[in-house]
């Protein structure tokens, strides 16, 4: 484990894979490297890039990634990809879009299937990014699945999120149903070559002089069209001015600006969730005895809540809640 850390630490692409692996995978001492890493964090840009289906989110995160690389960057790639609900594959058709740069050695591409997770994100993916920023990238470009209306997590995960949205898809009523309109730092317009760009980019200012984000930033809308290379240093420059203005806020405050503190503690949480699943299954004799349980539920022999309080007896826990609002039976003194 030790040697494995060193040699991520030097930035061996071949170690950086298979960290990257044992967190996917949940192999043992996973934890421990990523115990051993964390004090080496902080250092990378974090840029999420999300938006919905065929907006053209893998050209432009190319061409950004080639962008950064002229200015004698390194630069990692972590694209998620959608696994299938029946076979449990993925694609992972990104690489098609990014070849250019599979030869390039300052360039580093991780594809990730999402493997059933909600949010627009794998669940490894938060810590496949801190071992890329321990690594020594400078800058690690997250692509988001194809995102919906609540496919937001990127925004637990990056610095600076754009948000990709191109002419003719949707309307401004349905981008604040989703929310997306909340989490861009930045918003990019591509294809811009396209007819309705204008309408779009009128419906945008509109949308963002609505509401006004608690930390006064106005995102920017820029336009690109990303096949042809234009807009990406727009993109870039929008990018650093927003990771600036939060680094300012930062200094001026004394404190870690809230979105990273609010990461954090969503991190702790899922962390916490995970082990006490963990757990609980393996007190419950793992999958064998959580099987014999749903087959009982299914069946109607045994309703999920009882279920669940055994569960937690197990772990020694107690399963009474408060704050629900139903009082707890009475159990009879068998010593009388």
């Amino acid at each position: 484990m030790d040697q494995l850390v060193d040699k991520v630490l030097a930035g061996d692409k071949r170690a950086i894979a298979r960290a990257i692996s044992a967190v996917e995978d949940g192999r043992p001492g996973r934890t421990d490297l990523l115990k051993e890493l964390f004090s080496h964090t902080g250092n990378a840009l974090i840029v999420g890039i999300t938006g919905a289906p065929g907006a053209g989110k893998s050209t432009l995160v190319d061409r950004l990634a080639a962008y950064y690389r002229a200015k004698d960057e390194l630069v990692a790639i972590v694209a998620v990809d959608p696994s299938s609900p029946f076979t449990g594959g993925a694609l992972l058709g990104d690489r098609i879009r990014m070849q250019s740069m599979s030869t390039d050695p300052g360039i580093f591409i991780r594809s990730m299937a999402s493997r059933g997770n909600l949010g627009g994100l794998a669940r490894a993916t938060v810590d496949a990014v801190a071992i890329l920023d321990a690594a020594g990238y400078n800058k690690v470009i997250v692509e988001t699945v194809g995102v919906g209306q609540d496919e937001i997590d990127i925004v637990k995960t990056a610095d600076v999120t754009a948000v990709v949205l191109v002419p003719g898809m949707g309307d401004g009523v349905q981008a604040i149903k989703a929310g997306i309109m909340e989490i861009g730092d930045v918003f990019v317009i591509n294809k811009a070559d396209r007819e309705g760009v204008l309408r779009t980019e009128r419906e945008l200012e509109l949308l963002l002089s609505i509401g006004e984000r608690p930390d006064g930033w106005v995102p920017p809308i820029v336009k690109t069209v990303a096949t042809e290379d234009s807009g990406i240093e727009q993109l870039a420059n929008a990018v650093q001015n927003y990771a600036e203005f939060a680094a300012s806020q930062a200094s001026q405050s004394g404190r870690c600006y809230g979105r990273r503190a609010a990461a954090a503690e969503q991190r702790i949480l899922d962390i916490l969730r995970d082990r006490l699943v963990d757990a609980a299954l393996e007190k419950s004799q793992g999958n064998h005895d959580l099987k014999a349980m749903a087959q009982s539920v299914a069946e109607r022999r045994r309703d999920p809540y009882s279920v669940v309080d055994e569960i937690v007896a197990r772990l020694g826990l107690t399963s009474d809640n408060p704050g629900s609002g139903e009082k707890q039976t009475p159990q009879p003194d068998k010593n009388r």
